[in-house]
């Protein structure tokens, strides 16, 4: 039965959908409509990602918008799949899927850019596990705020165009409102997926996925510039250097990526391999939050008893995750497995180097240093075992260096700080640079404003308990310009008062 007798199919201005995921081998998506929902409304709608699209506001916040967003109907050309993917899930093995979440299509934009339109909590899935395939409309508008709020940083993420409430319940540990995100991404193709194929395709499968990974994602990849790629130990007929040189880039992506994480204090709390996206953007907002007071040990996850996604082992666990998506791409790389291993271990090894490369080159530039050195690494390490000795803001500690008033931003004024900051001075002298240009490099690096998990909780409480969307409006306007400093903004910098509770943060399923 073809989609469009599934779901009633409408024409709206600006949507322009393709279906280039669906050519790919039938185990790796499923065929599946959006279940229908009682009484949809739009409670948030983004003009920023709709004129992204190109889409017609008219249409798609409008009542055949809503239609669309809460999967009632579903717009000309969306060949609805949920994809199928496994993963390492705190390390172990496992066969995963989209159990509530379900891609349209592709959508086309003016400028010629692919993104996957995807509705998540649109019901169940052949991959739902005796799940509901629903979602809850607090964590649909978490995902929206914290995806929202780290594009504004600069940090590759998923992006949202809208949250719909369902006009019905879910029953999680008690009864909440019902709601459907509708996400933007590069793609949803992740390590997990090629974990997928690895596991239950064949090479023929595994080469499909991969080639057409490279062609959405990695086009600069030709055979004839990969020359580089090839070695001594390449020249014992390796079948295509490319794959290797995919492998590069992705490492690449997740090394910045990673970093940028790092830079802004975020922890994303649950870095299994089916949350690690091979576009190199933030995916899978859970139990994700931005740290307060500087700890390397912080963890905000209610389900990662054992510390494995603690803010400081964030780099190594990409680095595991990138071994696993090594692993299904060796028999690409090379007919014999044992010369495989040993061409992509060499690159797999550079992980640290190049991670911490993008990390000293950001926390330089935070510092207002142009070019840090491996001389600078003493002075950085030496402001941040500070910051964690005398529990130090981790955000507004960079943000009172950048302005100078660590008074309204409550920094401390230790001997062991006074002493650190006339070395840092020393450094900044040392460069040929004007202060006015350290001063505006280091308003660009470090924000004045994040998601601050207490202004997020309370923005959630007004929206899911009183049904008061204006708390998340402003938050959402303030994160927009997150390097701006201003009066107004003052009260989202502060962090939680003394009395607040430990924060936890669960999965939101």
């Amino acid at each position: 039965m073809s989609v469009d007798l599934i779901k009633p199919v409408i024409e709206v201005q600006g949507w322009n959908l393709k279906a280039g995921y669906r050519q790919l081998p039938n185990k790796l998506f499923s065929e599946i409509s959006p279940s229908p929902v009682k009484d949809p409304e739009i409670v948030i709608y983004n003009k920023a990602v709709e004129n992204l699209l190109g889409m017609n506001s008219r249409d798609s916040e409008g009542a055949e918008g809503t239609e669309i967003l809460s999967g009632n109907e579903i717009p000309k050309g969306a060949q609805p799949i949920a994809q199928a993917y496994a993963g390492h899930q705190f390390g172990h093995f496992t066969m995963l899927g989209d159990g509530r979440a379900i891609i349209l299509g592709e959508q086309i934009t003016p400028k010629g850019e692919r993104y996957d339109i995807q509705l998540k909590g649109a019901g169940p899935t052949p991959y739902s596990r005796r799940g509901d395939g629903r979602a809850a409309l607090g964590a649909m508008l978490r995902e929206y705020i914290i995806s929202e709020g780290m594009y504004g940083l600069g940090i590759p993420s998923t992006r949202s165009l809208a949250v719909v409430s369902t006009g019905e319940s879910i029953l999680r540990e008690k009864e909440l409102p019902g709601a459907v995100l509708t996400r933007i991404a590069a793609s949803h193709i992740r390590v997990g997926t090629f974990e997928y194929i690895s596991q239950f395709g064949n090479i023929e499968e595994l080469k499909a996925l991969a080639d057409y990974t490279i062609e959405r994602h990695f086009p600069n990849i030709m055979e004839d510039s990969l020359e580089e790629a090839r070695g001594p130990e390449q020249e014992i007929h390796s079948q295509n250097p490319k794959y290797l040189k995919f492998f590069e880039e992705v490492m690449n992506k997740q090394a910045s990526l990673i970093a940028k994480w790092q830079l802004a204090g975020f922890i994303h709390g649950v870095m299994n391999t089916d949350n690690m996206a091979i576009s190199g953007e933030t995916i899978d907002y859970g139990p994700c939050a931005f740290m307060n007071t500087y700890d390397p040990e912080t963890v905000f996850s209610s389900i990662d008893r054992g510390s494995r996604y603690a803010y400081k082992n964030q780099p190594p666990i990409a680095q595991w995750n990138l071994a696993r998506f090594a692993e299904t791409l060796l028999p690409l790389i090379h007919k014999d497995q044992t010369q495989g291993v040993k061409l992509i271990e060499k690159h797999l090894r550079q992980f640290p180097a190049l991670h911490h490369k993008y990390w000293l080159s950001g926390m330089g530039k935070k510092l207002g240093i142009f070019q840090a050195s491996k001389e600078d690494e003493n002075l950085i390490d030496e402001l941040l075992e500070i910051m964690k000795e005398e529990s130090l803001d981790f955000t507004n500690t960079f943000l009172a260096l950048t302005y100078g008033n660590k008074e309204v931003l409550e920094i401390r004024e230790s001997q062991g700080f006074t002493d650190w900051r006339g070395k840092w001075k020393r450094r900044l002298g040392e460069q040929t640079e004007s202060e006015e240009a350290v001063k505006q490099l280091m308003k660009a690096s470090n924000p004045t404003v994040i998601p601050r998990n207490h202004q997020v909780e309370k923005a959630l409480a007004a929206a899911v308990d009183n049904k008061d969307y204006s708390v998340i409006r402003e938050l959402l306007k303030v994160l927009r310009n997150p390097y701006d400093y201003r009066e107004e903004y003052e009260p989202y910098q502060k962090p939680p008062g003394p009395l607040d509770k430990p924060y936890v943060t669960y999965c939101g399923t």
